[in-house]
């Protein structure tokens, strides 16, 4: 029964809620994990390359869980995607935890591991499908502001790992709750996903959703979907190398404690959530293209500033960057996505090849750090942005999205929402 004098929230809101909580528990869920990484290294004493092998475990079983991912939101829905993404990745996470706890040998902890990478990369591509079909449905240009959730999931498990570790709690219990809490989450979210997880069918006005059909062609050898990849790549390593490098290359190349390293990284992260959460106004008015290039190009200058920047340029640096960064991911997916009909495949493959960056960016900056130091390392990231401004265009939506239509403008200007009976 309904409260008197409140409307019930229309099924759009739903989903937009439900996605939105699905996006922050999955970064909530990576974040716990991540914050008892020291904890991991000591309890076991690894060694750096040990540590970095263990790392490495969860990235390819995101690699594999990726393409795979395409396939079962193609056949099973968004929704049950995410849950069975869940289900294999927050028991894999508790697994691992429980190893680590009880010093179990090194080999042990992988598998737990390898199932939380794959879970997340199934979950992954899962919740960035149904954040399409809700984006289409909205009128709207609200990407970012699911990725904008994941983002305060991370800054959520992230403290709270922080503080449990402060607390001395074992690394099992609290990473064995956060699964517990993570899946919580996912079956409250899923709850309110659009019916059948599916996707949206033209032929009906009410706006119910089907799923995808008539895509048995590779989405590999198309190339939009392989472009707008490249750039979910750049942006990608633009990002995850600044979550990994950034607090580094500040206290080794700047010389300042620790603590104004980690504030250095805050500073990126905060930055990249705001430019998520004003994303969506930004899309509105001027157009993918200009806003991507545009926040490229400040990706480049930022990163210029942190590697050549006295100290509070440098922190200047952390921001832009971080702003910078914030659209070219949750933008590229909803490239990939704008056809309907092709829009898990083509995530699939545009998240797989995303992650690539995942996958190699830490060796990479970490050999030419060696080389070259970590502060001159982050060049490499200027050089990226350049090439994902150049392939920004690929982005622009196509005649078969049915969330916009091109105003007879510019690319830069405003994407008008397509009205009911539109062609």
């Amino acid at each position: 029964m309904s409260t008197p004098g409140r409307t019930a929230p229309s099924p759009v809101t739903r989903a937009r809620n439900g996605t939105a909580t699905v996006f922050a528990a999955n970064g909530f869920a990576l974040a716990s994990w991540m914050s008892r990484v020291p904890d991991v290294k000591t309890r076991l004493d690894l060694s750096p390359g040990k540590l970095s092998i263990l790392l490495l475990v969860i990235s390819a079983g995101s690699v594999l869980g990726l393409p795979l991912a395409g396939r079962i939101g193609n056949h099973l829905g968004a929704s049950k995607a995410v849950r069975l993404g869940a289900a294999m990745g927050m028991p894999g996470v508790a697994l691992a935890g429980l190893m680590v706890q009880v010093r179990a040998p090194f080999a042990l902890v992988m598998p737990g591991l390898f199932l939380l990478g794959l879970g997340l990369g199934i979950w992954d591509v899962s919740q960035n499908l149904e954040g399409a079909v809700v984006e289409r449905a909205s009128g709207k240009p609200i990407m970012p502001w699911f990725h904008a959730a994941f983002s305060l999931g991370t800054v959520l498990g992230a403290v709270l790992g922080a503080g449990l570790t402060w607390l001395r709690t074992p690394i099992g219990a609290h990473v064995a709750v956060a699964a517990a809490l993570s899946l919580a989450a996912v079956a409250w979210g899923t709850a309110g996903f659009t019916p059948a997880g599916g996707e949206p069918d033209h032929h009906s006005e009410t706006g119910t959703l089907r799923p995808a059909a008539n895509s048995a062609r590779s989405a590999w050898i198309e190339p939009r979907t392989l472009l707008i990849g490249a750039m979910v790549l750049a942006a990608a390593f633009t990002e995850g190398t600044a979550n990994d490098w950034m607090a580094i290359a500040f206290v080794d190349g700047h010389h300042v404690a620790q603590a104004l390293g980690v504030i250095a990284l805050a500073v990126f992260l905060s930055f990249m959530t705001i430019g998520r959460i004003l994303g969506t106004r930004l899309l509105d008015r001027y157009g993918r293209v200009l806003v991507l290039r545009t926040l490229f190009g400040a990706a480049i200058v930022g990163c210029a500033l942190v590697v050549f920047g006295h100290l509070w340029l440098a922190f200047a640096g952390a921001a832009l960057w971080g702003f910078g960064a914030s659209l070219g991911f949750p933008v590229g997916m909803s490239a990939a996505a704008d056809d309907p009909r092709r829009a898990a495949l083509r995530l699939s493959v545009v998240s797989t090849i995303g992650y690539a960056a995942f996958l190699g960016g830490p060796p990479l900056l970490g050999f030419l750090g060696d080389h070259f130091g970590v502060l001159h390392a982050l060049i490499t990231v200027g050089a990226i942005s350049v090439l994902a401004a150049f392939v920004a265009p690929a982005a622009r939506p196509t005649a078969r999205s049915p969330q916009y239509q091109r105003s007879p403008a510019a690319d830069g200007q405003a994407l008008d929402p397509v009205r009911p009976g539109s062609p």
